[in-house]
């Protein structure tokens, strides 16, 4: 069975104003001394906590595991972890997409980002965003870009499927997914092309970095990339959920997908070639609508109704799924979301009609929020 790990990217939000609060470094000091005390429970998963793009946030990060319940008890224990921490310097941990609440914040101070900042400018400062980022195991290489290749038109519905960025900067932005929009603002955000090799795959990211506008292969911000560091692949596509069932959802699929795709790759099916600028309308229809109209099909390119399009997106993976003994849990998560809604829909339930001006109910319904993201 493939392995997995998850990389979430969490907000931290005053404890009483709800707005963003600067306190990253605050919080990973605590949560180091709170470890040497007494070690955490996620200890036992190894995984990591550290700085992101803005102070405003942190990044954790799951070893590989196999299980689905593995993967939801180091989510959850991560989770409970930055809680932990953003408590004792007065803030709460926030599994939002963007920020709801508008509030100053400050970017991290290090050479790679204040390098970012000189190259990017202001959109730097606005990039206040939090995706989850799903690394699932390959054989090799080749057979990575054998699975980029027929991935990248399913990948817009694990966006539908996480959307949870309504709200941004005390603006209801009328998408679900707010978070896609900002995320392609990157010049080397979005779909690759099917590339059919590793030479064409080393060849395409070589171009952009010969261009002189990524930094560094590390922002070559595709919706799927290969790994530099570890023999997997990387899935960027999903906002960072608010419920963990639907992070644990989001990586069942992905790796279903991967290996649904590895296999096709194995017996010669070939790739989709669907244009890169179709994948991304795909990509904007599933941020503005997330589970609540239509998405786009991927097996005919047409607008259908999400309950359809993820109906063939699992019959699409149902082999591999059933092989990994996943299936009833995607099944009935699936279910879960097209009559519950998403992290998006609870977001709008608790903050859309509240007076802007009402700073007591626009901190309540953060605060709500919070409490959602880790079960309180």
């Amino acid at each position: 069975m493939r392995s997995m790990g998850v990389e979430e990217e969490l907000l931290l939000v005053d404890a009483r104003s709800g707005r963003p609060r600067n306190v990253a470094a605050e919080v990973i000091r605590a949560a180091a001394a709170r470890d040497a005390r007494n070690p955490a429970p996620s200890d036992e998963h190894g995984g990591s906590l550290g700085h992101e793009l803005h102070q405003t946030q942190v990044e954790t990060d799951t070893p590989p595991l196999e299980s689905l319940p593995a993967l939801d008890h180091a989510l959850r224990a991560w989770r409970e972890r930055v809680r932990t921490a953003a408590l004792q310097v007065g803030a709460r941990v926030l599994a939002s997409g963007t920020s709801p609440l508008a509030g100053d914040t400050k970017m991290e101070r290090s050479p790679r980002y204040d390098a970012m900042a000189q190259r990017y400018g202001l959109m730097i400062a606005e990039q206040l965003v939090c995706g989850c980022h799903v690394h699932v195991d390959v054989s090799g290489p080749e057979e990575g870009v054998g699975v980029l290749d027929r991935i990248r038109t399913w990948l817009p519905l694990l966006l539908a499927v996480s959307a949870n960025s309504p709200w941004s900067q005390s603006v209801d932005t009328a998408y679900e997914s707010y978070r896609w929009q900002m995320q392609m603002r990157w010049p080397s955000a979005g779909p690759m092309p099917v590339l059919g090799s590793l030479e064409a795959y080393r060849g395409y990211v070589d171009a952009m970095l010969a261009t002189g506008v990524p930094l560094d292969e590390g922002m070559v911000y595709t919706d799927a990339r290969l790994s530099a560091h570890h023999p997997t692949l990387e899935i960027r596509t999903a906002d960072v959920c608010l419920d963990v069932r639907d992070t644990v959802l989001v990586a069942a699929l992905a790796r279903a997908l991967v290996e649904t795709a590895a296999r096709e790759w194995a017996e010669g099916v070939p790739a989709p070639d669907v244009p890169a600028p179709l994948v991304r309308l795909a990509g904007w229809k599933a941020g503005r609508h997330g589970l609540t109209a239509e998405l786009v099909h991927p097996p005919t390119g047409t607008s259908r109704p999400a309950a359809d399009v993820l109906g063939a997106l699992l019959d699409h993976v149902g082999d591999a799924l059933r092989d990994a003994g996943d299936h009833d849990h995607v099944s009935h998560g699936l279910e879960r979301l097209l009559a519950g809604g998403t992290g998006a829909q609870r977001q709008r339930e608790l903050l859309d009609g509240l007076d802007p001006d009402d700073e007591d109910a626009l901190a309540q319904a953060v605060v709500a929020l919070s409490r959602l993201t880790v079960d309180e």
